[in-house]
């Protein structure tokens, strides 16, 4: 289950990358691209996902 965790809390902090790169223009070819919505949202979507990775990362430690 811990693994699980981990790999889903990685998965969401690369979409937040990209979505944040989409937003500053970065990736272009999307709707997203050169939107300041993502590029707040990015960032917030990548430290959710780090927080949920470590999270179960520590969970599986104890």
């Amino acid at each position: 289950m811990r693994v699980a965790v981990v790999v889903v809390g990685v998965v969401v902090a690369l979409f937040g990358v990209l979505f944040s790169l989409q937003g500053i223009g970065a990736v272009q070819g999307s709707p997203m691209s050169n939107t300041t919505t993502w590029s707040v949202l990015g960032p917030l979507i990548a430290i959710a996902g780090i927080v949920v990775a470590v999270a179960g990362w520590r969970a599986g430690r104890r």
